[in-house]
């Protein structure tokens, strides 16, 4: 049987001599892998589709639940985060944390969306790394499920917080004085700029998701807390967020 998906390649690994194995996120099947023969030869009409961060028009040819790409149309190629080194390692930390999230064969459109958009605000907008990076992480946990409470205190109900605290393991927003007794390692400093930030991710309109205001102490506080909450939700780490920070010096 044959599908017609667009898709962007996760992950893409050398199998045999000629081929790959690709993890592919689909508009219409989430998370699928896909065997590219002979993607590797010379000339191949497969060579650029089986790139990772690539996004294609697919056809896929399924065989007792594996897929085989046997048609690819790039539609884009992101090539100005696939040739900078630092850009590529933050496109790679997308595609990794994605590719833990997304499920095989359930279509999660808002998924591909959400990691399509950071790339593009990269590649296109120039948008700054850290700001993408953490509208990303929040989103998705917005999309995983794991949307925190933001719009006032979780104790006492204030709106606006004098010194706002975010809980890392229970997603919520906090008054300084209300979270007395909580572990540190549990609870990230906010300022009014980085919770303006992050209520902009959760409750804003996505097509602008990056358009918040924001000064280097407040994205400093904001990408703490984005990829903190993200790090204790999933509970794991991630080798190219690893690998990130070591190429920005962090």
């Amino acid at each position: 049987m044959h599908i017609n998906a667009k898709g962007l390649v996760l992950r893409a690994v050398d199998y045999k001599e000629t081929d790959k194995i690709l993890t592919v996120l689909t508009d219409e099947g989430g998370k699928r892998t896909v065997k590219a023969r002979g993607c590797r030869r010379r000339g191949s009409r497969l060579a650029a589709a089986a790139q990772l961060l690539v996004y294609s028009d697919m056809t896929l040819f399924e065989y007792r639940d594996y897929y085989t790409l046997n048609e690819a149309e790039t539609l884009e190629q992101f090539l100005g985060v696939r040739t900078d080194v630092a850009l590529l390692s933050l496109g790679s930390y997308f595609a990794e944390v994605m590719e833990a999230v997304a499920e095989e064969g359930r279509g999660e459109p808002a998924l591909l969306s959400l990691i399509l958009n950071c790339l593009y605000a990269l590649d296109k907008l120039k948008k700054p790394p850290a700001l993408v990076k953490a509208a990303f992480e929040l989103k998705l946990m917005c999309l995983a499920g794991y949307q925190p409470l933001l719009d006032a205190c979780a104790v006492c109900g204030a709106p606006q917080p004098d010194e706002p605290m975010f809980h890392l393991g229970e997603g919520v927003l906090c008054c300084r004085r209300c979270l007395e007794g909580a572990g540190a390692g549990q609870v990230r400093p906010l300022d009014q700029a980085s919770l303006a930030a992050m209520r902009h991710v959760v409750y804003g309109d996505p097509k602008r998701l990056f358009s918040f205001p924001i000064g280097p102490a407040g994205l400093e506080r904001l990408g703490s807390a984005c990829e903190d909450f993200m790090l204790t939700q999933l509970d794991r780490g991630f080798r190219t967020l690893e690998f990130y920070r070591r190429m920005e010096g962090g």
